[in-house]
């Protein structure tokens, strides 16, 4: 409780050079811009801000999945991910350099932004009358750039200290607490509409909906039966058990819609540098601006699809868990082991998958398409990408303190 304080503290401390009642000018006047939205609320509204946690947990996320990825290019990742807990020591070490590294570029980049007034939509350059950076001296950007790089640091050793003690993994828990943070503004902000109460309570029931679609889902799995041989060892009898190999339909999370989300966003950013009277600048900001735009949805769609079957080829090695059963004894019933496991493996993987994918796209999609049915803004907190990890989060929190409290407070069989 107590870090979650002091994460919430500091994203509401402003940058030293920063004027803060320019800022909120800026934002205020810049309220419906889309640009750097998803990253605007992992933080829980604390890049706008320009404050001492304005990056946020997002450049860990990106070096966390950055080196995940890196697995499968540079062997010497792969090595280290089987080696245990020193190989596992080795690739967060990595993953923190590159945390810093990133958090070093986005710093950069956000405060270039801010002061050429791209940040807020032509609100806040160094030469217009609310200027965000209060001094445009390199000594004062460079002192920016290290505080909310320090910032980035100070947040990852947090999470860590999070996942460390046991309640859950520090780093969704604190995009948890940002994206929940921003919840009773959002419903605020949705009661404003024109539509009123009538279009509060629609929202709330999709919302609702949504949630109850996505703990079943998150909860189910497909479960493929294992059994192990028996063998002597001296004068005992090892094996024999049977047991099953717990697949879930969403195997690759969130990553898949965070993903898509990033990469979009990339064609609106780089639009915004150029010159907005130019065609090709005209037509992205047109169809990739807006969530809702017709080819936004489509590429949304088709990357959603992609990232599903990437992420989740990358996180389960058919191959690997079936010569571990075969080392062990195990089988599964009916396919011999070794090729013939491996095949039927990715065979029930590539199926669930294909389920998972289309689940994913529907919880992704829907609220977008139906918020933008009923007018109200798309870039509030109530969308796939936020529900997803708000349940997905919660489900595994309550697992893991739960585990907590039956390794302390075990009543044991003989009650």
């Amino acid at each position: 409780m107590g870090i979650i304080a002091i994460f919430r503290l500091g994203s509401f401390i402003p940058s030293p050079g920063v004027n803060y009642g320019n800022v909120q000018i800026c934002t205020a006047a810049s309220a419906d811009n889309d640009i750097l939205g998803i990253i605007n609320l992992f933080s829980g509204g604390a890049l706008l801000q320009l404050s001492v946690f304005a990056l946020g947990i997002m450049p860990y996320i990106t070096a966390s999945i950055i080196v995940q990825l890196l697995r499968v290019v540079i062997p010497r990742f792969e090595a280290l991910h089987k080696e245990g807990q020193s190989g596992t020591a080795k690739l967060t070490q990595y993953t923190r350099y590159l945390t810093i590294f990133l958090a070093v570029l986005q710093a950069t980049t956000i405060v270039t932004t801010a002061r050429t007034g791209v940040l807020f939509a032509g609100c806040g350059a160094a030469d217009s009358g609310t200027p965000v950076i209060a001094d445009d001296s390199v000594i004062t950007i460079l002192l920016v750039i290290l505080t909310m790089t320090a910032g980035t640091g100070l947040v990852m050793w947090l999470a860590e200290l999070v996942t460390e003690r046991g309640v859950g993994n520090g780093m969704s828990l604190l995009i948890f607490i940002s994206i929940a943070a921003s919840f009773p503004a959002a419903l605020w902000a949705v009661a404003q509409t024109p539509g009123g109460l009538t279009t509060f309570f629609i929202v709330l029931a999709i919302a609702l909906v949504l949630i109850v679609a996505v703990v079943f889902v998150e909860q189910s799995q497909r479960r493929i039966p294992v059994q192990y041989a028996k063998r002597m060892v001296g004068r005992r009898t090892y094996g024999g058990t049977s047991t099953y190999i717990p697949i879930k339909i969403n195997m690759a999370g969130v990553i898949p819609v965070i993903f898509a989300s990033s990469i979009l966003a990339l064609p609106t950013l780089a639009a915004q540098f150029g010159d907005q009277t130019q065609p090709w600048v005209q037509w992205i900001i047109a169809n990739f601006a807006d969530p809702g735009a017709p080819l936004y949805i489509l590429v949304f769609a088709v990357m959603i699809l992609f990232f599903a079957f990437f992420y989740t080829s990358i996180t389960f090695n058919p191959e690997e868990t079936a010569d571990n059963m075969k080392r062990y004894g195990g089988f599964v019933p009916g396919y011999r082991a070794g090729r013939p496991t491996a095949e039927y493996l990715r065979y029930v993987v590539n199926r669930v998958t294909s389920a998972g994918a289309i689940y994913l796209l529907l919880v992704a999609l829907i609220p977008t398409i139906a918020f933008v049915l009923l007018g109200v803004q798309t870039t509030i907190p109530f969308g796939g990408t936020s529900l997803l990890i708000i349940v997905g989060v919660g489900l595994e929190t309550v697992k893991q303190i739960d585990s907590q409290l039956q390794q302390r407070h075990y009543e044991g069989i003989l009650k």
